[in-house]
């Protein structure tokens, strides 16, 4: 495993990311592919084994299940708080991002996870409703009294990110230490704007659906999978725009094929080929866990990277959410559509 710095902190984090989504109770308005605790549980082992110390989740996953099962795993494998690296989020849930929304919603998610404080905690998106003074206010008392240790923000518009970033500086609070976009072969929107803005100030790169929900894994548009079946999240995310996906991925299947490797392989080391970055790569089977790892000792050349990305198309936004009143640009989400990477 290799090992990145967050920023501004002294902690080191994997370079992947486990993703929280794949686990918690499935149903009952959510996900039906999510996994149960025993299968959550052997995942978070097998990783934390290979290296693997960074976990992403967030409280409105499987209605908080899913801090819920990695914070009973931790404690079954007898992992040691201070071995592992815990993200968690706010804002799907009543109040947004507000300062009463944080205090509160800090709370649950330490309960969940059984711990006594986190160590990134994440704008879920931006939010129009509450002033960001007040937000950033609330988040640097978080790190002041202990509850959080680094902060970090997650799909929205580079201009939003970069006032964030510029009102915690203008006001002494504390500076964000990544940012969660939506990035992928078949999705480089955020190539635009967002990745230069946390290139500029040090923000780490955490992507989001780096495998685009499956897509880059495989030669076929669908999989015989629960989650391809049932996740109208992912449909949402990338059937409109199969046709402009589909020479990507044969590409990434024929670089798979030279190097003998996954096509995952590839996906995620066309990731560090753009730089620093921890992906957060969802896991149902431990050897999923297996091919992230063995991603990080692919190096592709520079033709090979010229070569996955020259069929890109610009794509229409997936992931920030526009004002409310305002009509939305075409497959941009908008709140209570399910999609809270």
């Amino acid at each position: 495993m290799k090992y990145i710095h967050l920023p501004h902190t002294d902690l080191l984090v994997s370079n992947i990311c486990l993703g929280g989504m794949s686990f918690g109770q499935a149903g009952n308005g959510w996900h039906e592919w999510t996994l149960d605790a025993e299968v959550s549980e052997n995942i978070i082992a097998h990783a934390f084994e290979r290296g693997i110390t960074f976990i992403d989740t967030a409280n409105c996953y499987a209605h908080g299940t899913s801090e819920e099962y990695i914070g009973k795993a931790l404690r079954n494998l007898g992992i040691s708080r201070d071995r592992v690296i815990l993200a968690s989020k706010v804002f799907f849930n009543p109040g947004g991002s507000s300062a009463e929304a944080i205090t509160r919603e800090i709370d649950g998610t330490l309960r969940r996870l059984g711990t006594d404080y986190l160590d990134l905690y994440i704008l879920h998106r931006f939010d129009y409703a509450t002033p960001i003074e007040e937000t950033l206010q609330a988040l640097d008392t978080l790190v002041r009294t202990g509850k959080v240790r680094a902060l970090g923000a997650s799909e929205m518009y580079a201009y939003q990110f970069h006032n964030l970033i510029h009102t915690a500086e203008r006001n002494g609070w504390r500076p964000f230490s990544t940012m969660q976009c939506h990035h992928n072969l078949l999705y480089r929107e955020n190539e635009r704007e967002m990745l230069p803005v946390c290139r500029q100030y040090g923000v780490l790169p955490t992507p989001y659906s780096p495998l685009a929900s499956g897509h880059l894994a495989r030669t076929s548009w669908n999989a015989d999978s629960s989650r391809s079946r049932t996740d109208a999240t992912m449909r949402n995310k990338y059937d409109s725009a199969q046709e402009k996906a589909l020479p990507i991925i044969k590409r990434v299947g024929e670089i798979a094929d030279r190097y003998g490797v996954s096509m995952a392989q590839v996906a995620l080391a066309w990731q560090w080929a753009h730089g620093p970055s921890a992906p957060i790569v969802g896991c149902s089977r431990p050897e999923r866990v297996d091919q992230a790892i063995a991603a990080l000792d692919l190096e592709l050349s520079a033709d090979d990277i010229a070569y996955l990305e020259e069929p890109y198309c610009a794509h229409e936004l997936v992931g920030p959410l526009a004002r409310p009143g305002e009509k939305a640009l075409a497959g941009t989400v908008q709140p209570g559509s399910g999609n809270t990477n």
